[in-house]
């Protein structure tokens, strides 16, 4: 019988420009090691941006930490070797050999940074009509 833990958010080092692959590939390591249970949400971090380029209004997703990705797990043996041993992962950040992770005060600090940036793209979508057909959850956290 194990003990139930609640799961913490830890920040995963990732090669800049890679979040996404690193995501998907995470994901689908959890789910082929049967790990679900040790993991919840992966995060990156991002808001719209309105870009000119070429005389036309462009909407790219910025990331607010280039070369991070927040993953919310129980740091379990398994769950570690399966995050450092996914392709493109760096590491854990933290001190010394053990991740350490945020705080709850950190989570909500970065999680309203997220909403904010959803709310300022939502005011604007009439100007540039950066979230037609998408869900202010979408702006603000990347998906895919």
């Amino acid at each position: 019988m194990t003990d139930v833990m609640t799961k913490q958010w830890f920040i995963v080092h990732t090669y800049s420009g890679f979040e996404k692959k690193v995501k998907q590939s995470l994901e689908q390591r959890v789910k082929a090691y049967g790990l679900g249970e040790e993991f919840g949400d992966v995060l990156i971090p991002t808001e719209d941006v309105v870009e000119m380029r070429g005389g036309r209004k462009v909407v790219t997703a910025k990331r607010f930490f280039p070369g991070y990705i927040l993953v919310e797990m129980n740091m379990s043996d398994n769950a570690w070797h399966v995050v450092k041993n996914t392709p493109k992962v760096t590491g854990f950040v933290g001190a010394g050999a053990k991740p350490t992770p945020l705080s709850k005060d950190e989570v909500e600090q970065i999680l309203q940074q997220v909403r904010m940036a959803a709310e300022t793209c939502l005011k604007r979508a009439s100007r540039c009509g950066s979230t037609k057909g998408r869900s202010p959850a979408s702006t603000a956290w990347s998906t895919t």
